[in-house]
């Protein structure tokens, strides 16, 4: 069965562009190369 995870995250900004950065929590379970689905759905949105 596969894993999955749950997360509310705020979109940060690296330079120019938005990211969404991984809760150290998941550290061991989201490994480098570890191929995962994302789904957003937008709670909220934020002002430029």
């Amino acid at each position: 069965m596969p894993k999955q995870f749950t997360i509310t995250k705020r979109i940060a900004k690296h330079g120019r562009q938005s990211i969404i950065v991984i809760p150290k929590l998941l550290e061991n379970e989201l490994k480098p190369g570890t191929i995962t689905k994302v789904t957003i759905d937008v709670i909220k949105e934020g002002g430029n």
